[in-house]
């Protein structure tokens, strides 16, 4: 059990959501099979956040989803104990974007 909470940025469900169902058009239960990658990936930065480099933006790690051009973008706030996740971010989205508050 991690001993980080998880918090969410509000748009972070958009960016879920919207990709679940542009893949479930694409192939019936391919929105199913992201859905499961990115809960992995979530967990596996709840386990060991620090795994994650941090990459353009001081502060902001960035951990690939396995079979998905997409990025988990989060913090991690020691202190208060939890991780911040800024988006799931598509890689040919402008990156900006990834870094919310």
């Amino acid at each position: 059990m991690s001993e980080y909470g998880l918090v969410f940025h509000a748009d972070t469900a958009l960016d879920y959501d919207d990709a679940y169902y542009w893949y479930e058009e694409q192939q019936n239960g391919l929105g199913e099979k992201f859905i499961a990658a990115v809960n992995a990936l979530i967990q596996k930065i709840l386990n060991n956040p620090e795994t994650y480099s941090v990459k353009s933006r001081p502060g902001y790690h960035e951990a690939r989803v396995n079979n998905f051009p997409y990025s988990v973008v989060y913090r991690i706030y020691r202190r208060q104990k939890f991780i911040f996740i800024t988006s799931i971010h598509h890689h040919k989205k402008h990156p900006r974007k990834k870094y919310r508050k």
